[in-house]
């Protein structure tokens, strides 16, 4: 957890990592880390890590692990809060964020989808993209029942995650990530989901312009989807707290905080007026 010195918003962050990564990947050791910037604009942030995740216990083999498993961990950190916080989700756990919206409640003042899976059938834009990316880590894949080939080198996993220009090098980021479930990647794809008919909750879509899992056209129909503001972040990765224009991503969910107006804080300035 980080808490601001000068707290200005009652509302808390909740962060959500994706597959393979941790709590670790909103408060990196080089650079200014996102949570470290929200903190300092004066908001308090909470990430956790999944079971089998960055040393997170392991309670089941994270080879079984499903996506409604995970969700139950989400819902559990929601409800340990004071209050209904925003929720931002990276990657897979954008995918979570709209599971929670759907299964669990529509009841959040914000939720902030980072790189996030698509509304819809992922296998549609991601398997074609996947298969040109790396066939064999694919068919490696499918072998072992687990999605840790597809990040199986640094080389590998900078390619997947991250651009040339990102502040973390691939060694530096594939010592970070562990093994991840195969079956949370079927599970985001019919006949097993399908996204809320509505939501309610202002939603915020942030996508990578370079993006080699998830297709910035794919991430567009999404956001229109789901009637959510829709942003692209240019030249970046899948990564996007990890790339060269990260503090430019960090800026643009805070102006979009404030700019819904959801959190008393309208008498605060946004990036541009004075807030660094």
């Amino acid at each position: 957890m980080y808490r601001p010195h000068d707290r200005r918003f009652q509302t808390p962050i909740l962060m959500q990592h994706g597959m393979w990564h941790g709590a670790w990947c909103w408060h990196l050791r080089i650079g200014i880390r996102w949570q470290e910037l929200f903190a300092e604009w004066g908001w308090e942030s909470h990430a956790f890590s999944l079971p089998g995740h960055a040393g997170s216990p392991t309670q089941r083999p994270v080879a079984l692990c499903t996506l409604d498993y995970y969700l139950s961990f989400l819902k559990s950190e929601v409800e340990r809060l004071p209050q209904r916080p925003v929720l931002m989700g990276h990657s897979m756990g954008g995918a979570l964020t709209q599971w929670y919206l759907k299964y669990v409640g529509d009841d959040l003042p914000a939720a902030v989808l980072v790189a996030p899976w698509v509304s819809h059938a992922a296998f549609r834009d991601g398997l074609p993209r996947f298969l040109r990316l790396d066939l064999a880590g694919c068919l490696l894949m499918i072998v072992e029942w687990s999605a840790a080939p597809l990040v199986r080198t640094p080389q590998r996993a900078a390619k997947a995650l991250i651009s040339e220009k990102a502040i973390y090098s691939p060694e530096a980021l594939y010592a970070k990530l562990n093994s991840e479930s195969a079956i949370v990647m079927y599970q985001h794809n019919p006949p097993f989901w399908s996204p809320a008919r509505h939501v309610d909750t202002p939603m915020l879509w942030l996508a990578g312009e370079d993006d080699t899992l998830i297709g910035e056209p794919a991430e567009r129909r999404s956001a229109a989807y789901y009637g959510a503001d829709y942003v692209v972040m240019e030249k970046a990765g899948h990564n996007l707290m990890m790339e060269h224009n990260y503090h430019q991503a960090a800026e643009t969910i805070y102006n979009w905080l404030i700019g819904i107006g959801r959190y008393g804080n309208l008498p605060y300035p946004s990036i541009g007026q004075g807030i660094e």
